[in-house]
């Protein structure tokens, strides 16, 4: 089996459509292509993919519906154009996955929002919740309220980090290109397309800088690149390709060799699990009964709060503590899903009584074993 192939068997994917695709180059929303993606996206969770819908447009579907020709560069006009057009953007992706009984969930982010733990932690909540629930999250920056992301800002960018939190194995950035060419293929005509390559490769930053940047986008290949880069550092692939070509995500589930692909340097789970193993800044400890131990050393599971005797340290939701045994030995370490006071009220019992005893429940588990790395 191929590397496409494989990646078309993955079980979860992010796809981000950008707004030259979604706005059809300013001339109102582009329902026939809208249409055609969603199609796509009602057939790929016949197959058991779970899919995050990243969708630039609501700018440009704001200008349309004030006229205006130009984008504008003063920040509280983009934010109203933002506002007017996100209403027009929900609306055409939500009646068109009606048609298929698929629920929707407008997501709107902000990059502070994936800076601070707590909040990143919340958001990944969410989206993975809304995934296991059958929905699918449309996924927008908060343009209306966000002054740095409109100025800096661009939904590639956006893409790789909402693959980061919910680990997706694929991003796939739907352009108007085929491809990425080794030089502008508006300019040259014999331009060759890169069909693979693979992050920190020297040369793909450079060859990407040689493309142009849309009016109505705020990014072109270059971005699309040093997503890729952000995007493997869980691990995942990164496909750019057109969203133009019919069939476009059947044909990435075939395994079919189209458009070009970026591969990371490692696995996703093993790109995670090197991450907490060289996390340095640990913020407290769980100290662990034997059953516990052996739990986590022979069988893979989480770490529930049953098998957890002593709780040290003072440290929020989402940080990295140790986990060690009876002789103080460190086994393990991970992401927390309780912070440290609450922690303390809710060791040594079961999980179905996390709720009675704080009021609320997070998870069923201190540690999920997907954040939970030996050590």
């Amino acid at each position: 089996m191929t590397l496409r192939q494989q990646l078309g068997q993955s079980k979860r994917w992010v796809v981000k459509v950008g707004s030259s695709l979604v706005t059809n180059n300013g001339q109102g929303l582009n329902y026939e292509l809208i249409d055609a993606w969603v199609s796509q996206i009602a057939a790929l969770r016949q197959q058991g993919i779970q899919l995050v819908l990243v969708s630039s447009g609501a700018v440009a579907e704001g200008m349309k519906r004030l006229a205006w020709q130009k984008r504008p560069s003063a920040i509280y006009q983009l934010q109203a154009a933002a506002a007017i057009g996100q209403m027009g953007l929900v609306q055409a992706y939500e009646s068109r996955f009606q048609q298929y009984d698929i629920h929707t969930a407008q997501v709107l982010l902000t990059h502070e929002d994936l800076v601070d733990r707590r909040r990143y932690l919340n958001a990944r909540s969410t989206l993975r919740t809304l995934l296991d629930l059958g929905v699918v999250p449309i996924v927008n920056e908060n343009d209306t309220v966000a002054v740095d992301e409109i100025c800096f800002g661009d939904n590639d960018t956006l893409a790789a980090l909402v693959g980061n939190l919910v680990e997706a194995e694929l991003m796939v950035l739907l352009t108007d290109q085929l491809g990425m060419y080794e030089s502008d293929p508006r300019q040259n005509p014999d331009a060759i397309m890169i069909r693979q390559r693979q992050v920190g490769d020297s040369e793909l930053e450079k060859m990407a800088a040689d493309g142009g940047v849309g009016s109505l986008g705020r990014g072109g290949m270059l971005t699309k690149v040093r997503a890729a880069e952000r995007a493997a550092r869980s691990g995942a692939a990164t496909l750019i390709t057109s969203g133009k070509t019919p069939g476009i995500l059947q044909k990435i589930a075939a395994g079919e060799e189209v458009g070009t692909l970026i591969t990371p340097v490692k696995q996703p789970l093993v790109a995670r699990k090197q991450w907490l193993a060289g996390h340095m800044q640990l913020r407290g400890k769980l100290v662990l009964d034997d059953g516990a131990v052996s739990v986590l050393c022979h069988s893979g599971r989480s770490l529930l709060a049953v098998g957890v005797t002593a709780v040290e340290g003072d440290f929020s939701r989402g940080e990295v503590v140790a986990c060690v045994g009876p002789d103080n030995r460190e086994i393990a370490r991970g992401l927390v899903n309780y912070d440290a006071s609450d922690a303390r009220k809710i060791i040594g019992q079961s999980s179905d009584t996390i709720e009675s005893i704080l009021g609320y429940v997070d998870a069923s588990e201190l540690i999920h074993r997907d954040n939970l790395v030996l050590v």
